[in-house]
């Protein structure tokens, strides 16, 4: 009875995962053929751009202003974006998912190719701790709206892009507003060091 058990559930956990890789591929290739090609290479690119360069100009900013708040502000945001490229780099090595140009070279057309692995999605992570981190500080529907809005055009112009699945933007998405959700705890300890709260 106990073998029979073990071998349904093996089966299922089989049928779940090639389910799962089949959904992946084919929402890939269909996103991936969707003449939206140089808007998403723009967006692809503010997906990494925008995450460094809001904290560091607002550091700057503040650091000639001498504005402690908004100083507090860029460490929290630029702390959490740090946080979630850390984690998902740490986790792309770790997996080594080939993209999916690679791995489908019949199905999927890389616009730019990358030789780094697949998931998660670094730029997607990086566009939501921004998006998120920015709406914890500054919770109003004006930054809310636009910044979700973005990070998921970036999740979604990196699958046009033919360089990764689904799965890695989810993942990707995931990682940074965890990131963003737990630097609200790491930031008060940070704050204690760096402006001796």
């Amino acid at each position: 009875m106990n073998k029979r058990i073990t071998s349904l559930i093996v089966c299922l956990i089989i049928c779940c995962q090639l389910s799962a890789q089949n959904w992946d591929i084919n929402t890939v290739k269909t996103i991936n053929d969707w003449d939206m090609h140089g808007l998403s290479r723009g967006l692809s690119h503010s997906g990494i751009i925008l995450p460094v360069g809001i904290p560091t100009a607002m550091g700057i900013y503040a650091l000639i202003k001498k504005d402690q708040p908004l100083l507090k502000n860029a460490v929290f945001i630029g702390t959490t974006v740090i946080e979630a490229l850390g984690v998902t780099y740490g986790l792309k090595y770790a997996f080594d998912r080939e993209r999916p140009f690679v791995k489908y070279p019949d199905k999927i057309h890389p616009i730019n190719p990358e030789d780094s692995p697949s998931f998660p999605s670094g730029h997607t992570a990086a566009a939501f701790s921004l998006a998120t981190s920015l709406s914890i500080t500054y919770p109003k529907w004006y930054v809310i709206a636009p910044s979700a809005a973005w990070a998921c055009g970036v999740g979604l112009a990196r699958m046009n892009q033919g360089v990764h699945y689904p799965s890695d933007v989810l993942a990707g998405a995931a990682i940074g507003v965890g990131c963003g959700f737990a630097n609200i705890y790491i930031n008060r300890w940070l704050n204690k060091i760096l402006f001796k709260e």
